[in-house]
C-alpha cells in the first residue's frame, strides 16, 4: 500500500499528451474544463481502483455538469502486470462505462512529471490548471463504499469549480504503488 502526498496548493500541472483508449491521443489542454479538470491515475488490477471505479464514473459525470472534466492515466508497467495493458484498458473502461478519457502512459513520463505515487492517485486541477485537490475518492479504501459514504473528491471539485480553491482539509489517497519499469 502506497499513500499521495498530501495537496501542494498552487502546483502547476505538466503538459502531456497520451493515447487514449478510444484510439486518440489526448493533450491536457485540450481534456481541460471549463472550471478544471481531475486526472486521476488509475490501473486496471488494483484493488483500491477496483473497489472506487463505478464511483468515479459516476462523479466525473456529475462534474461535467459543473464544468470540470475527468482524464484517467493508466502508468503501470504491463510487462509485470498484465492486466494493465492497453487491450485491458480499454475492457476495463468499457466495463465501468467511463465517460472520460483513459490514457496509456507507457514510458510512464507524465506519471514521473506529475509525481504519482499510487492508484488511485487524483489530482484536482482549476481552470488555470493549478492543483487544489489531491485526496482521496471517498473513505471506502479497498472495499465497497457505505451508502453514506461522503463523496470528498466531488464534494472538493465542485468547491474548485465554484471558486477556484480547494478544501484546505484533505485525507490522502491510499492505494497500490505504481508499478515502475525496471531501470
Amino acid at each position: 500500500m502506497a499513500e499521495a502526498p498530501v495537496c501542494d496548493f498552487g502546483w502547476k500541472a505538466p503538459a502531456f499528451t497520451l493515447p487514449g483508449v478510444d484510439g486518440r491521443d489526448h493533450a491536457l489542454a485540450d481534456v481541460k474544463g471549463p472550471n478544471g479538470v481531475l486526472v486521476a491515475f488509475i490501473c486496471n488490477h488494483c484493488p483500491y481502483v477496483k473497489a472506487i471505479a463505478d464511483r468515479l464514473a459516476r462523479d466525473s459525470s456529475d462534474l461535467a455538469g459543473l464544468g470540470v472534466s475527468t482524464v484517467a492515466i493508466c502508468a503501470n508497467d504491463a510487462t509485470t502486470h498484465p492486466e494493465d495493458s492497453f487491450d485491458n484498458m480499454k475492457r476495463f473502461a468499457e466495463a465501468h462505462c467511463f465517460g472520460f478519457p483513459y490514457l496509456h502512459d507507457e514510458s510512464q513520463q507524465v506519471a514521473k512529471a506529475w509525481g504519482a505515487v499510487c492508484t488511485p492517485d487524483f489530482f484536482g486541477l482549476n481552470a488555470a490548471l493549478e492543483l487544489q485537490y489531491r485526496g482521496r475518492l471517498d473513505s471506502s479504501g479497498s472495499r465497497a463504499a457505505s451508502p453514506d459514504a461522503r463523496r470528498e473528491l466531488f464534494e472538493a471539485m465542485r468547491q474548485v469549480a465554484e471558486t477556484g480553491a480547494g478544501p484546505r482539509d484533505q485525507t490522502p489517497a491510499i492505494g497500490c504503488s505504481i508499478k515502475w519499469k525496471a531501470a
